[in-house]
């Protein structure tokens, strides 16, 4: 018995996510601070939840370091919006 065999190709489109850039006027930001100011946390105790929870990604792993460094060109993403570090002098 024949059988035909047929071939399926499937494409996804990746959507592009939404980018919020921080500037900064130092050499590093915490992650918590960087939360702040990004408005996501209105507190460092509502930041220290978020990091602790895992709801902030780093690398597309969760970050559970509240004082972790952000530098320049840094980013972290939370609920599908990435936001990156700039320091004052530098541009895109």
């Amino acid at each position: 018995m024949k059988t035909d065999k047929k071939i399926i190709r499937l494409v996804a489109k990746v959507a592009a996510v939404p980018e919020t850039v921080l500037d900064i006027q130092t050499d590093f930001i915490r992650l918590d601070a960087a939360l702040k100011l990004a408005g996501i946390a209105q507190t460092g105790g509502h930041a220290k939840l978020l990091v602790q929870d895992g709801e902030i990604l780093i690398d597309g792993e969760p970050c559970l370091q509240r004082g972790k460094k952000l530098r320049d060109g840094d980013a972290f993403r939370f609920e599908n919006r990435l936001y990156r570090i700039r320091a004052a002098g530098t541009e895109d």
